[in-house]
């Protein structure tokens, strides 16, 4: 553990996981192209997306159980040649549901890698390294949107449709091949007892790890802060600061790489953060998501395209997010023995994927109901249809809120059950305040005693 071996059995995780947030992010920025490629309406544009997301989130919890069942290595390069096949016939695809077959490889694929790379850590590196490394390896991740922003986006417009999806399969094959050469489950000798389980004991934990208040205030935590961003970069976020907001598509894609740029930076800083307060973490998540409910706020309500500045703070609150939504699965890992953790982790991850999915479609469906009554003069991408589209967050963003409220309170109960109080937040911060005072005057005393 902790050797140069485990880093790189780590680092090759990181990398598949990164090709895999390439493939699942890079339709966002061929939405417009698939528009014309394909003659979709912007309820058929979503559906990509969303089925996509469908798969992802329905396999969730299966993947987390066979990976606590077979290891890491088989489903990480499993999930990379299922990408592989899915791009290579979306780079074929001439119609509807050719792409869209396509699109459910990939997010069968992409639902084996996150879950199997996190599955890696607490194997390879010891108990203090796993909450910064966890962070580490969702917001490493995330450079992948880096890819399908700019390279990717760069062949599809100067190459064409079927070279720059070819492309991103030869990156499939390339992460399949480096982890069946490089990665391994756990170092030599260690052995994990979750991977003698039978099918009846899988299914035991899969029932005990969703018993757990803890895995579910995960799950909903996921849900509340992933969402919004997930929607705004993988599908809606590119049309919306182009055709609604009016922005050239330079900086656009400007927005959206900074995005990826910020959730990279505050991950390190959320992780440890959540080391240091781990009985807070809940209160963070809570104030991430009142944040994104009061700047989508800001923006919707604007007579007229919001000033750009507005628009960079948006992307910088949702970009905060991402590494917000890691949180969840220290949740999962804290209230779950070492066996059961792949199997929560997929409980976690179908929260946020779940609440974007449903968000996705019923935007692509309120803007063609929008354009089809002739709401909007300007057509199917009209600031105005954004505005009322873009509002349905509200209502998902209100239900993770009262969801994550109510699981905190059965975790907090649970835990003083066991002689665990938390104490109120105001108690605490009262507290600080005691304490720094005193440390102040202490000083002051020690400050004069010198003097005289």
């Amino acid at each position: 553990m902790d050797s140069k071996r485990a880093w790189l059995v780590w680092g090759v995780g990181v990398f598949a996981y990164l090709i895999a947030v390439t493939q699942r992010t890079s339709f966002g920025v061929a939405g417009l192209v698939a528009t014309d490629r394909f003659g979709a309406t912007a309820a058929a544009l979503s559906a990509f997306t969303v089925i996509q997301l469908v798969v992802y989130a329905g396999l969730q919890i299966p993947v987390g159980v066979l990976v606590d069942r077979f290891g890491p290595r088989i489903m990480i390069a499993t999930g990379a040649a299922l990408m592989a096949v899915g791009q290579l016939q979306l780079a074929a695809a001439s119609s509807i549901p050719a792409g869209v077959v396509g699109r459910i490889f990939v997010g069968a694929g992409d639902a084996m890698t996150f879950i199997a790379v996190i599955r890696l850590v607490p194997f390879w590196f010891s108990t203090r390294k796993v909450p910064l490394l966890t962070q580490l390896t969702g917001q490493l991740g995330q450079f992948g949107q880096l890819i399908s922003i700019a390279p990717f986006a760069f062949v599809l417009h100067a190459a064409g449709w079927s070279p720059a999806f070819a492309g991103l399969a030869a990156l499939g094959v390339l992460a399949c091949v480096l982890a069946f050469a490089l990665v391994r489950n756990a170092p030599l000798g260690a052995v994990s007892a979750s991977s003698q389980q039978g099918l009846k004991e899988s299914m035991s934990d899969l029932a005990t790890a969703w018993r757990q208040p803890g895995t579910r205030l995960g799950m909903w935590s996921h849900f509340a802060t992933q969402f919004s961003g997930t929607v705004f970069v993988l599908t809606w976020g590119y049309p919306f600061l182009v055709s609604g907001q009016g922005l050239d598509t330079g900086t656009a894609s400007i927005l959206l790489s900074l995005f990826v740029v910020v959730g990279i930076v505050c991950g390190p800083f959320l992780g440890s953060w959540v080391g240091k307060h781990p009985l807070r973490r809940s209160t963070m998540v809570l104030a991430v998501t009142f944040a994104i409910v009061a700047v989508w706020a800001a923006v919707l309500l604007q007579s007229g395209p919001s000033p750009l500045w507005l628009l960079v703070v948006l992307v910088l609150v949702l970009a905060v997010g991402g590494p917000a939504s890691m949180i969840a699965f220290d949740f999962a890992r804290t209230f779950n023995p070492s066996h059961r953790v792949g199997t929560a982790t997929g409980i976690v991850n179908v929260g946020g994927f779940f609440a974007a999915l449903v968000t996705m479609y019923m935007v692509g469906l309120i803007l063609d109901l929008l354009n089809g009554t002739g709401f909007s003069p300007e057509g199917l991408y009209s600031l105005d249809a954004f505005r009322v589209a873009f509002s349905f967050q509200f209502i998902v963003l209100g239900i993770g809120i009262a969801a994550v409220i109510t699981s905190r309170r059965k975790v907090r109960r649970t835990m003083a059950e066991r002689g665990a109080v938390v104490p109120p937040l105001r108690v605490v911060l009262a507290d600080s305040r005691r304490r720094q005072q005193q440390y102040k005057a202490e000083r002051r005393d020690e400050k004069n005693h010198r003097k005289s």
